[in-house]
């Protein structure tokens, strides 16, 4: 899961900061649902309306997959071209906006949710 508007959508110098990454995804419901490498960092946009994109890559091979060493400036294509792995079979987009008080709108969850019954559906 990326952001690409990171640290605001008028300078998003931190473009495409990487708030999740999990491998190894069955395609089934089972109990081993994946391996989280980067573990979630909820959205906490401090202005203006961010964009959260989930992609999901045909993976190679288990266990090929590590964590990068950084999440902000991360770039999904490099990360794919670099693995050999197909550009993405499916792509899910959520938002979130900053609210006064602090709190946040996790609507990248409720995309997120859609997206894996998607998949789960497409793997059928």
């Amino acid at each position: 899961m990326v952001d690409p508007d990171a640290p605001s959508p008028s300078d998003p110098n931190l473009r495409e900061y990487l708030h999740w990454l999990v491998t190894d995804i069955p395609a089934t419901t089972g109990e081993n649902f994946g391996q989280e490498v980067v573990c979630y960092e909820s959205p906490r946009p401090s202005m203006g309306i961010h964009r959260f994109v989930f992609v999901l890559f045909r993976q190679i091979g288990r266990q090929t997959v590590y964590a990068p060493g950084w999440r902000q400036n991360f770039n999904t294509r490099d990360f794919a071209l670099a693995r050999q792995s197909p550009l993405s079979i499916l792509t899910a987009r959520g938002r979130a906006t900053h609210q006064a008080g602090g709190g946040e709108i996790d609507e990248p969850l409720v995309a997120l949710s859609i997206f894996l019954e998607i998949y789960l559906y497409a793997c059928r």
